[in-house]
């Protein structure tokens, strides 16, 4: 069975397909950077991604974001790997919130 992909995107991209139905933004900072400043969506800090999975299960679009792409490239490819997930559309904003404003 092949597994899902991921597929990279721009904060424009993002910042349009965050309003679709189905659709969640999920950033995996560090709640105090999540309060400083976000593109709104859900905060799940990376460390927590497995435990909270099942608050994504309603979405068919996950769009994951953090600062410069690191930490959601991480999440985005281990989403990747959850088998009830294949169907599922999962995006990784490309450099982060940081590097694309």
């Amino acid at each position: 069975m092949s597994r899902n992909s991921y597929q990279d995107i721009t904060l424009q991209e993002f910042r349009a397909m965050r309003s679709e139905a189905g659709a969640v933004a999920v950033d995996v900072r560090e709640p105090w950077e999540f309060e400083e400043f976000n593109e709104g969506g859900v905060n799940i800090p990376l460390s927590e991604i497995r435990q909270r999975r099942s608050l994504l299960e309603p979405f068919e679009t996950i769009l994951v974001i953090c600062s410069n792409g690191t930490r959601s490239r991480v999440a985005a490819m281990d989403y990747c790997r959850v088998p009830e997930w294949h169907s599922k559309r999962i995006f990784h904003l490309k450099g982060g919130i940081l590097e694309a404003e």
